[in-house]
């Protein structure tokens, strides 16, 4: 009989023998080292409910800013529709005589008026022993007077791209005027109590309302001018409630104030002052500008610190 070498059969357990089952593992490995590159590209695959980064209610505010500029003066139809409204003289408006002699300020005293309102709201605080909100306001203030001015004297131009006549072609965004108006509206309503700030949010709307409406039918500034410095100021008082969120601005007032009849008072304000003599239609224009801005300066010093410091996709 011939004789089988002893290394002709596979030992037990080998690969290939007859009746023995192979390991799965010895061909696959281990469970989890075929799965291992998977979970890697999931972790590495961006998540279907993952957001962009979002913009900040201050950043979107400079944005509306810098887009209401870019329109108005960088556009030949921009230009156009604003020098369109400028028709007739300044003394043509109902506030015109007003504005000569004890006007509301800062259509008069601009200087003064600033300097007299910084000292008021460093007064409120020390009264309140809030300080440091009062450093605060003040710095919305001076921020963004100082911002306008800078922008409107240096920075922003004003590019002739209609040939328009002479006294249409001088840089005005955004108004100075509309500037220390808006600027120490929300600089006192950053220092007020939360009670008293709903009532101190109307009648700085009102009083920008005025503001904007007169220095637009009084020809000093177009549309524009007017809504930029608004925009920029509720940009600034936007930064200073995220910056410092716990010297006051997230402190709600005990119940948002209706806005039926703060906005009414607003309105009106913005029509009497926008109206002239010598047209009906274009002082409508000025109003309801007016009214937009006093509306944006009521909507954001009526907010709470969530609304303020709130984030926009």
């Amino acid at each position: 009989m011939p004789q089988h070498d002893q290394h002709d059969t596979p030992p037990p357990g080998q690969p290939g023998q007859p009746g023995q089952t192979q390991d799965p593992q010895a061909t696959t490995g281990p469970p989890h080292a075929a799965s291992a590159p998977a979970s890697v590209a999931a972790a590495a695959a961006p998540r279907p409910d993952a957001r962009p980064p979002r913009l900040p209610a201050w950043a979107l505010l400079l944005a509306a800013c810098a887009a209401v500029y870019l329109l108005a003066v960088w556009t030949a139809a921009g230009q156009s529709t604003e020098n369109s409204l400028i028709v007739g003289y300044a003394d043509d408006a109902l506030i015109f005589r007003w504005s000569q002699s004890l006007g509301p300020p800062p259509l008069t005293a601009e200087e003064a008026t600033f300097a007299v309102g910084t000292v008021l709201i460093l007064a409120v605080a020390a009264l309140r022993r809030r300080l440091r909100e009062g450093f605060a306001a003040v710095a919305v203030a001076v921020v963004t007077v100082a911002a306008a001015e800078v922008l409107n004297k240096a920075v922003l131009p004003r590019p002739d791209l209609v040939g328009a006549r002479d006294g249409l072609t001088e840089p005005g965004f955004p108004s100075g005027h509309v500037a220390i108006a808006a600027g120490l509206a929300l600089g006192a309503v950053l220092v007020a109590s939360p009670r008293v700030r709903p009532y101190l949010a109307t009648a700085g709307a009102l009083w920008l309302a005025v503001t904007g409406a007169a220095v637009q039918a009084l020809y000093w500034h177009r549309p524009s001018d007017v809504l930029g410095a608004t925009l920029l100021a509720c940009a600034v008082y936007a930064l200073a409630a995220r910056l410092l969120p716990s010297i006051g601005v997230d402190a709600p007032a005990p119940s948002r104030p209706r806005a039926l009849p703060a906005l009414t008072l607003v309105a009106v304000g913005a029509l009497l002052a926008g109206a002239r003599d010598d047209t009906l239609v274009r002082p409508l224009v000025f109003s309801g500008t007016a009214f937009i801005c006093g509306l944006l300066l009521w909507a954001i010093a009526t907010a709470d610190g969530r609304s303020v410091n709130r984030t926009v996709d």
